[in-house]
Protein backbone atom coordinates (compact mmCIF):
# COMPACT_ATOMS: atom_id res chain seq x y z
CA UNK A 1 0.00 0.00 0.00
CA UNK A 2 1.63 3.56 -0.89
CA UNK A 3 1.30 6.03 1.74
CA UNK A 4 1.82 8.81 -0.03
CA UNK A 5 -1.94 9.65 -0.78
CA UNK A 6 -2.65 9.67 2.88
CA UNK A 7 0.60 11.99 3.39
CA UNK A 8 -1.06 14.51 0.73
CA UNK A 9 -4.24 14.18 2.01
CA UNK A 10 -3.19 15.38 5.87
CA UNK A 11 -1.13 18.25 4.16
CA UNK A 12 -3.83 19.22 2.58
CA UNK A 13 -6.44 19.15 5.46
CA UNK A 14 -3.63 21.08 7.43
CA UNK A 15 -3.51 23.79 5.39
CA UNK A 16 -7.18 24.30 4.90
CA UNK A 17 -7.10 24.69 8.72
CA UNK A 18 -4.81 27.52 8.40
CA UNK A 19 -3.91 27.33 12.53
CA UNK A 20 -5.16 24.90 14.87
CA UNK A 21 -5.64 21.42 15.76
CA UNK A 22 -7.28 18.66 14.52
CA UNK A 23 -8.73 15.48 16.27
CA UNK A 24 -9.92 12.67 14.80
CA UNK A 25 -10.93 9.59 16.43
CA UNK A 26 -11.40 6.26 14.62
CA UNK A 27 -14.86 4.19 15.45
CA UNK A 28 -14.70 1.84 18.99
CA UNK A 29 -15.50 -2.22 18.62
CA UNK A 30 -18.41 -3.09 19.03
CA UNK A 31 -20.00 -6.09 20.93
CA UNK A 32 -21.97 -8.27 18.88
CA UNK A 33 -22.48 -10.98 22.03
CA UNK A 34 -21.01 -11.98 25.19
CA UNK A 35 -17.19 -11.77 24.30
CA UNK A 36 -17.37 -11.52 21.02
CA UNK A 37 -17.70 -8.21 18.88
CA UNK A 38 -18.73 -7.45 15.32
CA UNK A 39 -16.05 -7.56 12.53
CA UNK A 40 -14.25 -4.10 13.12
CA UNK A 41 -14.67 -1.48 10.48
CA UNK A 42 -12.46 1.83 10.92
CA UNK A 43 -14.41 4.99 10.50
CA UNK A 44 -13.41 6.07 7.24
CA UNK A 45 -12.48 10.12 8.14
CA UNK A 46 -9.74 8.53 10.08
CA UNK A 47 -8.93 5.80 7.58
CA UNK A 48 -9.17 8.99 4.59
CA UNK A 49 -6.44 10.34 6.26
CA UNK A 50 -4.36 8.06 8.08
CA UNK A 51 -4.51 4.46 5.98
CA UNK A 52 -4.30 2.60 9.50
CA UNK A 53 -7.18 0.34 9.75
CA UNK A 54 -6.36 -0.97 13.66
CA UNK A 55 -8.88 0.00 16.68
CA UNK A 56 -7.90 2.31 19.70
CA UNK A 57 -6.33 4.60 17.71
CA UNK A 58 -6.82 8.41 17.52
CA UNK A 59 -5.15 11.04 14.53
CA UNK A 60 -4.12 14.62 16.19
CA UNK A 61 -3.04 17.40 13.23
CA UNK A 62 -1.24 20.62 14.25
CA UNK A 63 -1.65 23.25 11.45
CA UNK A 64 0.91 26.75 11.99
CA UNK A 65 4.10 27.60 11.74
CA UNK A 66 5.48 23.78 12.56
CA UNK A 67 2.77 21.95 11.48
CA UNK A 68 2.91 18.47 12.75
CA UNK A 69 1.00 15.16 12.13
CA UNK A 70 0.49 12.58 15.22
CA UNK A 71 -1.01 9.17 15.24
CA UNK A 72 -1.80 7.43 19.00
CA UNK A 73 -2.35 3.64 18.94
CA UNK A 74 -2.05 0.58 20.68
CA UNK A 75 1.33 -0.63 21.96
CA UNK A 76 2.88 -3.71 21.16
CA UNK A 77 1.96 -6.61 23.27
CA UNK A 78 3.16 -9.89 22.19
CA UNK A 79 0.80 -11.70 24.86
CA UNK A 80 -2.24 -9.91 22.69
CA UNK A 81 -1.18 -10.05 19.42
CA UNK A 82 -1.07 -14.37 20.31
CA UNK A 83 -4.84 -14.05 20.80
CA UNK A 84 -5.82 -11.12 18.27
CA UNK A 85 -2.70 -11.03 15.46
CA UNK A 86 -0.77 -8.05 14.96
CA UNK A 87 -0.24 -4.52 16.08
CA UNK A 88 1.96 -1.95 14.69
CA UNK A 89 2.59 -0.74 17.37
CA UNK A 90 3.80 3.63 17.84
CA UNK A 91 7.54 3.08 16.14
CA UNK A 92 6.32 0.76 13.23
CA UNK A 93 2.74 3.30 12.45
CA UNK A 94 4.98 5.72 12.32
CA UNK A 95 7.46 4.66 9.68
CA UNK A 96 4.94 2.11 7.96
CA UNK A 97 2.43 5.50 7.46
CA UNK A 98 4.85 8.53 7.48
CA UNK A 99 3.52 10.25 10.69
CA UNK A 100 5.93 12.51 12.43
CA UNK A 101 5.04 10.99 16.12
CA UNK A 102 3.34 8.20 17.63
CA UNK A 103 2.72 7.38 20.97
CA UNK A 104 0.94 4.93 22.91
CA UNK A 105 -3.04 5.69 22.96
CA UNK A 106 -2.84 5.23 26.73
CA UNK A 107 -1.06 8.55 26.10
CA UNK A 108 -3.34 10.32 24.98
CA UNK A 109 -4.80 12.87 27.72
CA UNK A 110 -1.65 13.54 29.51
CA UNK A 111 -0.20 14.46 25.82
CA UNK A 112 -3.30 16.39 25.00
CA UNK A 113 -3.51 18.36 27.53
CA UNK A 114 0.18 19.86 26.26
CA UNK A 115 -0.61 20.24 22.58
CA UNK A 116 -4.21 21.95 22.75
CA UNK A 117 -2.41 25.08 24.63
CA UNK A 118 -2.43 28.15 22.67
CA UNK A 119 -4.05 26.62 19.72
CA UNK A 120 -6.48 29.33 18.43
CA UNK A 121 -9.22 26.52 17.25
CA UNK A 122 -9.90 22.92 17.85
CA UNK A 123 -11.41 21.13 14.77
CA UNK A 124 -13.53 18.05 16.07
CA UNK A 125 -16.37 15.75 15.07
CA UNK A 126 -18.34 17.01 17.94
CA UNK A 127 -21.25 14.62 18.32
CA UNK A 128 -19.75 11.70 16.43
CA UNK A 129 -19.19 9.55 19.72
CA UNK A 130 -20.13 10.71 22.99
CA UNK A 131 -17.72 9.07 25.11
CA UNK A 132 -15.23 11.09 23.01
CA UNK A 133 -16.95 14.35 23.53
CA UNK A 134 -17.16 13.86 27.13
CA UNK A 135 -13.14 12.87 27.31
CA UNK A 136 -12.28 15.89 24.54
CA UNK A 137 -14.00 18.57 26.40
CA UNK A 138 -12.49 17.67 29.65
CA UNK A 139 -9.39 17.74 28.70
CA UNK A 140 -9.93 20.74 27.30
CA UNK A 141 -11.25 22.23 30.21
CA UNK A 142 -7.89 21.21 32.02
CA UNK A 143 -6.45 23.42 29.74
CA UNK A 144 -8.32 26.24 30.28
CA UNK A 145 -7.32 25.93 34.33
CA UNK A 146 -3.72 26.90 33.32
CA UNK A 147 -4.96 30.03 32.23
CA UNK A 148 -3.10 31.80 34.92
CA UNK A 149 0.08 30.73 33.62
CA UNK A 150 -0.34 32.18 30.22
CA UNK A 151 -2.00 28.70 28.86
CA UNK A 152 -4.94 29.25 26.41
CA UNK A 153 -7.12 26.88 25.69
CA UNK A 154 -9.38 26.75 21.83
CA UNK A 155 -11.72 29.19 22.25
CA UNK A 156 -13.65 28.01 19.24
CA UNK A 157 -14.65 24.62 18.37
CA UNK A 158 -15.33 23.89 14.37
CA UNK A 159 -17.02 20.44 12.77
CA UNK A 160 -14.08 18.99 10.94
CA UNK A 161 -16.18 16.87 8.85
CA UNK A 162 -17.32 19.86 6.86
CA UNK A 163 -13.56 20.11 5.62
CA UNK A 164 -13.43 16.30 4.98
CA UNK A 165 -16.67 15.90 3.50
CA UNK A 166 -15.75 18.27 0.78
CA UNK A 167 -12.01 16.98 0.37
CA UNK A 168 -13.89 13.12 0.10
CA UNK A 169 -16.11 14.31 -2.50
CA UNK A 170 -13.30 14.44 -5.04
CA UNK A 171 -12.14 11.13 -5.14
CA UNK A 172 -8.54 11.05 -6.19
CA UNK A 173 -6.66 8.61 -8.69
CA UNK A 174 -5.58 6.09 -6.06
CA UNK A 175 -9.26 6.13 -5.10
CA UNK A 176 -10.74 5.78 -8.08
CA UNK A 177 -8.29 3.20 -8.93
CA UNK A 178 -9.65 0.88 -6.04
CA UNK A 179 -13.49 2.07 -6.54
CA UNK A 180 -12.86 0.74 -10.50
CA UNK A 181 -11.30 -2.54 -8.92
CA UNK A 182 -14.73 -2.78 -6.59
CA UNK A 183 -17.10 -1.91 -9.21
CA UNK A 184 -15.16 -4.92 -11.39
CA UNK A 185 -16.06 -7.30 -8.32
CA UNK A 186 -19.42 -6.40 -7.74
CA UNK A 187 -20.47 -6.74 -11.33
CA UNK A 188 -18.95 -10.30 -11.21
CA UNK A 189 -20.80 -11.11 -8.52
CA UNK A 190 -23.94 -9.92 -9.99
CA UNK A 191 -23.62 -11.98 -13.34
CA UNK A 192 -23.17 -15.26 -11.10
CA UNK A 193 -26.32 -14.12 -9.25
CA UNK A 194 -28.36 -14.43 -12.73
CA UNK A 195 -26.69 -16.93 -14.40
CA UNK A 196 -27.28 -19.20 -10.74
CA UNK A 197 -31.09 -18.15 -9.82
CA UNK A 198 -33.60 -20.81 -10.88
CA UNK A 199 -37.25 -21.25 -9.10
CA UNK A 200 -37.72 -22.80 -6.02
CA UNK A 201 -34.31 -21.69 -5.00
CA UNK A 202 -34.41 -19.51 -1.46
CA UNK A 203 -33.51 -15.47 -1.60
CA UNK A 204 -30.25 -16.46 0.91
CA UNK A 205 -29.01 -19.12 -1.57
CA UNK A 206 -28.47 -16.08 -4.21
CA UNK A 207 -27.59 -13.71 -1.32
CA UNK A 208 -24.76 -16.64 -0.83
CA UNK A 209 -23.17 -16.69 -4.30
CA UNK A 210 -22.84 -12.89 -4.23
CA UNK A 211 -20.79 -13.27 -0.63
CA UNK A 212 -18.19 -15.96 -2.12
CA UNK A 213 -17.87 -13.78 -5.51
CA UNK A 214 -17.06 -10.44 -3.59
CA UNK A 215 -14.80 -12.74 -0.83
CA UNK A 216 -13.23 -15.15 -3.92
CA UNK A 217 -11.58 -11.45 -5.21
CA UNK A 218 -10.39 -9.90 -1.56
CA UNK A 219 -13.40 -8.12 -0.94
CA UNK A 220 -14.27 -9.38 2.64
CA UNK A 221 -17.10 -7.49 2.71
CA UNK A 222 -20.02 -6.18 1.28
CA UNK A 223 -20.94 -2.36 1.47
CA UNK A 224 -24.15 -2.86 3.39
CA UNK A 225 -26.46 -5.51 3.86
CA UNK A 226 -27.75 -7.21 0.33
CA UNK A 227 -30.51 -6.65 -0.43
CA UNK A 228 -32.26 -10.12 -2.12
CA UNK A 229 -35.77 -9.38 -2.74
CA UNK A 230 -38.20 -12.04 -4.77
CA UNK A 231 -41.94 -11.10 -6.08
CA UNK A 232 -43.76 -8.54 -3.60
CA UNK A 233 -40.25 -8.36 -1.57
CA UNK A 234 -39.36 -6.22 -4.48
CA UNK A 235 -40.93 -3.50 -3.71
CA UNK A 236 -40.17 -3.09 0.01
CA UNK A 237 -37.24 -0.83 -0.87
CA UNK A 238 -35.00 -1.86 2.21
CA UNK A 239 -36.22 -5.28 2.23
CA UNK A 240 -33.25 -7.93 3.76
CA UNK A 241 -34.94 -10.69 5.35
CA UNK A 242 -33.60 -12.90 2.41
CA UNK A 243 -35.12 -15.73 3.46
CA UNK A 244 -38.56 -16.69 0.87
CA UNK A 245 -38.25 -19.09 -1.92
CA UNK A 246 -38.05 -17.32 -5.63
CA UNK A 247 -41.16 -18.02 -7.37
CA UNK A 248 -40.90 -18.71 -11.54
CA UNK A 249 -42.71 -15.81 -13.16
CA UNK A 250 -41.45 -13.53 -10.60
CA UNK A 251 -38.76 -10.98 -10.49
CA UNK A 252 -35.93 -10.77 -8.52
CA UNK A 253 -34.49 -7.47 -7.33
CA UNK A 254 -30.53 -7.99 -6.09
CA UNK A 255 -29.13 -4.36 -4.26
CA UNK A 256 -25.75 -5.14 -3.54
CA UNK A 257 -22.02 -4.52 -3.66
CA UNK A 258 -18.66 -4.85 -2.20
CA UNK A 259 -16.58 -2.88 0.04
CA UNK A 260 -12.88 -3.32 -1.27
CA UNK A 261 -10.16 -1.65 0.83
CA UNK A 262 -12.21 1.08 2.25
CA UNK A 263 -14.63 1.88 -0.68
CA UNK A 264 -17.76 0.90 -1.53
CA UNK A 265 -19.55 0.10 -4.52
CA UNK A 266 -23.20 -0.06 -5.37
CA UNK A 267 -25.06 -2.44 -7.93
CA UNK A 268 -29.09 -2.70 -8.21
CA UNK A 269 -30.31 -5.23 -10.98
CA UNK A 270 -33.87 -6.38 -11.44
CA UNK A 271 -33.78 -9.88 -13.45
CA UNK A 272 -36.98 -12.74 -14.26
CA UNK A 273 -36.63 -15.94 -11.84
CA UNK A 274 -36.86 -18.14 -14.93
CA UNK A 275 -34.82 -16.33 -16.91
CA UNK A 276 -37.57 -15.05 -19.20
CA UNK A 277 -39.41 -11.53 -18.75
CA UNK A 278 -43.38 -11.62 -18.85
CA UNK A 279 -44.90 -8.87 -21.13
CA UNK A 280 -46.17 -6.82 -18.78
CA UNK A 281 -42.54 -7.32 -16.53
CA UNK A 282 -40.60 -6.02 -19.80
CA UNK A 283 -42.88 -2.97 -20.25
CA UNK A 284 -42.53 -1.94 -16.61
CA UNK A 285 -38.41 -2.18 -16.98
CA UNK A 286 -38.19 -0.85 -20.44
CA UNK A 287 -39.58 2.39 -18.76
CA UNK A 288 -36.92 2.45 -15.87
CA UNK A 289 -34.50 1.32 -17.87
CA UNK A 290 -35.38 3.79 -20.24
CA UNK A 291 -35.08 6.27 -17.30
CA UNK A 292 -31.67 5.90 -16.57
CA UNK A 293 -29.86 6.40 -19.44
CA UNK A 294 -31.71 9.49 -19.59
CA UNK A 295 -30.45 10.17 -16.31
CA UNK A 296 -26.78 9.02 -16.47
CA UNK A 297 -27.19 11.44 -20.18
CA UNK A 298 -27.81 13.93 -17.64
CA UNK A 299 -24.87 13.29 -15.55
CA UNK A 300 -22.14 15.85 -17.05
CA UNK A 301 -19.83 18.62 -15.41
CA UNK A 302 -21.64 21.87 -14.89
CA UNK A 303 -24.96 20.39 -14.78
CA UNK A 304 -26.67 20.90 -11.18
CA UNK A 305 -27.03 17.74 -8.74
CA UNK A 306 -30.62 17.06 -9.55
CA UNK A 307 -30.44 17.33 -13.35
CA UNK A 308 -30.20 13.22 -13.06
CA UNK A 309 -33.42 12.93 -11.51
CA UNK A 310 -35.20 15.38 -13.04
CA UNK A 311 -34.80 13.49 -16.34
CA UNK A 312 -35.52 10.33 -14.96
CA UNK A 313 -38.81 11.39 -13.44
CA UNK A 314 -40.01 12.74 -16.71
CA UNK A 315 -38.93 9.25 -18.36
CA UNK A 316 -41.07 7.47 -15.72
CA UNK A 317 -44.05 9.97 -15.42
CA UNK A 318 -44.98 9.44 -19.04
CA UNK A 319 -44.34 5.96 -18.60
CA UNK A 320 -46.73 5.25 -15.66
CA UNK A 321 -49.32 7.43 -17.72
CA UNK A 322 -48.33 4.69 -20.64
CA UNK A 323 -49.07 1.94 -18.14
CA UNK A 324 -52.13 3.69 -17.20
CA UNK A 325 -50.83 3.89 -13.29
CA UNK A 326 -51.06 7.61 -13.30
CA UNK A 327 -53.51 10.13 -15.13
CA UNK A 328 -52.94 13.49 -17.15
CA UNK A 329 -50.11 15.02 -18.59
CA UNK A 330 -46.37 14.72 -17.73
CA UNK A 331 -46.49 17.82 -15.81
CA UNK A 332 -49.15 17.05 -13.56
CA UNK A 333 -48.35 13.91 -12.43
CA UNK A 334 -44.94 15.82 -11.61
CA UNK A 335 -46.55 18.72 -9.87
CA UNK A 336 -49.34 16.84 -8.30
CA UNK A 337 -46.27 13.90 -7.14
CA UNK A 338 -48.89 11.62 -8.11
CA UNK A 339 -46.07 9.46 -9.60
CA UNK A 340 -44.86 9.13 -5.81
CA UNK A 341 -46.73 6.33 -4.95
CA UNK A 342 -45.05 3.82 -7.35
CA UNK A 343 -41.09 5.73 -7.25
CA UNK A 344 -41.12 7.47 -3.97
CA UNK A 345 -36.85 8.03 -3.79
CA UNK A 346 -34.72 10.00 -5.30
CA UNK A 347 -32.32 8.94 -8.26
CA UNK A 348 -29.24 8.76 -6.88
CA UNK A 349 -26.48 9.72 -3.57
CA UNK A 350 -22.72 10.16 -3.61
CA UNK A 351 -20.45 7.19 -3.47
CA UNK A 352 -17.07 6.57 -1.88
CA UNK A 353 -15.59 5.26 1.46
CA UNK A 354 -19.23 5.11 2.54
CA UNK A 355 -22.10 3.85 0.69
CA UNK A 356 -23.98 6.98 1.24
CA UNK A 357 -21.06 8.99 1.17
CA UNK A 358 -19.93 12.77 2.81
CA UNK A 359 -20.49 15.97 0.41
CA UNK A 360 -23.30 18.41 0.63
CA UNK A 361 -26.10 18.45 -2.38
CA UNK A 362 -26.63 21.95 -1.72
CA UNK A 363 -24.96 25.23 -1.41
CA UNK A 364 -26.85 28.58 -0.64
CA UNK A 365 -29.94 26.98 -1.38
CA UNK A 366 -28.98 25.58 -4.79
CA UNK A 367 -28.26 22.15 -6.17
CA UNK A 368 -24.44 22.15 -6.40
CA UNK A 369 -23.02 21.37 -9.84
CA UNK A 370 -21.47 18.17 -10.34
CA UNK A 371 -17.71 18.11 -11.30
CA UNK A 372 -15.11 15.96 -12.42
CA UNK A 373 -13.93 13.74 -9.75
CA UNK A 374 -17.42 12.87 -8.45
CA UNK A 375 -18.91 9.73 -8.28
CA UNK A 376 -22.57 8.87 -7.82
CA UNK A 377 -25.34 6.33 -8.19
CA UNK A 378 -28.13 6.48 -10.49
CA UNK A 379 -30.83 4.13 -9.84
CA UNK A 380 -34.29 5.02 -11.04
CA UNK A 381 -37.05 2.62 -9.90
CA UNK A 382 -40.73 1.73 -10.35
CA UNK A 383 -43.10 0.03 -7.54
CA UNK A 384 -46.29 -1.36 -7.94
CA UNK A 385 -48.42 -2.69 -5.10
CA UNK A 386 -51.90 -4.22 -5.40
CA UNK A 387 -54.87 -2.43 -4.91
CA UNK A 388 -56.71 0.65 -6.44
CA UNK A 389 -56.74 0.76 -9.69
CA UNK A 390 -54.15 -0.73 -10.44
CA UNK A 391 -54.14 -3.31 -13.40
CA UNK A 392 -53.41 -6.83 -11.93
CA UNK A 393 -51.03 -7.93 -14.32
CA UNK A 394 -48.53 -5.59 -12.84
CA UNK A 395 -49.24 -5.82 -9.08
CA UNK A 396 -45.99 -6.77 -7.39
CA UNK A 397 -44.00 -5.67 -10.19
CA UNK A 398 -40.85 -4.23 -8.39
CA UNK A 399 -37.99 -2.79 -10.67
CA UNK A 400 -34.56 -0.49 -10.02
CA UNK A 401 -31.97 -0.40 -12.16
CA UNK A 402 -28.29 0.77 -10.06
CA UNK A 403 -25.31 2.27 -11.74
CA UNK A 404 -22.05 3.45 -9.93
CA UNK A 405 -21.20 7.28 -12.51
CA UNK A 406 -17.68 9.02 -12.14
CA UNK A 407 -18.03 12.54 -13.84
CA UNK A 408 -15.15 12.79 -15.80
CA UNK A 409 -14.19 16.30 -17.36
CA UNK A 410 -15.56 14.98 -20.91
CA UNK A 411 -18.91 13.56 -19.36
CA UNK A 412 -19.55 10.41 -17.11
CA UNK A 413 -18.03 7.16 -16.90
CA UNK A 414 -20.43 4.15 -15.66
CA UNK A 415 -18.16 1.83 -13.83
CA UNK A 416 -20.47 -1.15 -13.24
CA UNK A 417 -21.88 -1.46 -17.25
CA UNK A 418 -20.18 -4.72 -16.93
CA UNK A 419 -23.64 -6.02 -14.73
CA UNK A 420 -25.82 -6.72 -17.83
CA UNK A 421 -28.94 -4.51 -17.63
CA UNK A 422 -31.06 -5.01 -20.82
CA UNK A 423 -33.58 -7.17 -21.46
CA UNK A 424 -31.70 -9.33 -24.17
CA UNK A 425 -28.18 -9.30 -22.01
CA UNK A 426 -29.66 -10.84 -19.13
CA UNK A 427 -31.68 -13.21 -21.01
CA UNK A 428 -28.87 -14.66 -23.12
CA UNK A 429 -26.60 -14.78 -19.63
CA UNK A 430 -29.59 -16.71 -17.75
CA UNK A 431 -29.57 -19.02 -20.99
CA UNK A 432 -26.12 -19.81 -20.47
Amino acid sequence: MSIAPYIERRARLIKMMGRGIAIIPTAPEVMRNADTHYDYRHDSNFYYLSGFAEPEAMLVLIAGDTPQTILFCREKNQEREIWDGHRYGPDAARERFGFDEAFPITQFDEKLVDLLGNQPVLYYPLGYNSAWDKRILRIRSAVREKVRSGVRAPDQIIDVRALLSEMRLFKDEFELEIMHRAAEISTSAHRRAMQFTRPDQYEYQVEAELLHEFCSHGARHPAYTPIVAGGANACVLHYVGNNAKLKGGDLLLIDAGCELDGYASDITRTFPVNGKFSTAQKDVYEIVLAAQAAAIAAAKPGKHWNAPHDAALRVLALGFIDLKLCRGSVDRVIEKEDYKRFYMHRTGHWLGMDVHDVGDYMADGKWRKLEPGMVLTIEPGCYIRPGGKVPKKLWNIGIRIEDDVLITAKGNETLTNAAPKSVTEIEELMKR
